[in-house]
């Protein structure tokens, strides 16, 4: 990839940080990028976050940044969530849709050709144990490499009241 690219993705990522910085009910945000913009199917990034308010509901999504080169309109992504007593539920899959199936348009927002997106993955999730809990994605896509998948992550959210 070219130098004026990645410059735009540097800068793209940066506007994003300063935009969320202000959000009183985020407890924990962490986005891994790939390294030549492709997710390989053997990378299962891994984010850890601290659970203390065992009485609050929290929100979590999924963040994913993407190319408009990127080949499919979805992408599969399968999570497990660890805790201190271990496994929290079982793995679940979730289907994000990146693109307009009909259209091609890319959802999410973006500049140029670099889009993001989040999507509410788990509302309303409660932790019954306080402490460390561990979230791995996996893409579960048909493909092996999944070019034009620049970085995924979480948000980590205390749910509003009131907001579904």
């Amino acid at each position: 990839m070219n130098q004026y690219f990645r410059l735009r993705v540097a800068l793209l990522g940066g506007l994003l940080g300063l935009l969320t910085a202000c959000d009183p009910n985020r407890v924990f945000e962490q986005n891994i990028d790939f390294p030549q913009y492709s997710w390989d199917v053997q990378q299962k990034p891994a984010f850890t976050f601290a659970i203390e308010d065992t009485a609050a509901r929290y929100d979590i999504y999924f963040n994913v940044r993407h190319a408009s080169a990127y080949g499919y309109y979805n992408l599969y992504v399968k999570h497990s969530l660890t805790g201190p007593k271990g496994a929290v539920g079982p793995p679940l899959l979730h289907q994000m849709l990146l693109m307009d199936p009909k259209t091609g348009e890319p959802k999410g927002s973006g500049t140029g050709d670099i889009y993001d997106m989040q999507l509410l993955a788990l509302p309303r999730q409660r932790f019954a144990t306080p402490g460390n809990y561990t979230l791995t994605l996996e893409q579960y896509m048909r493909q092996a490499q999944l070019p034009g998948l620049m970085a995924v992550g979480i948000r980590v959210a205390r749910h509003e009241a009131g907001k579904k």
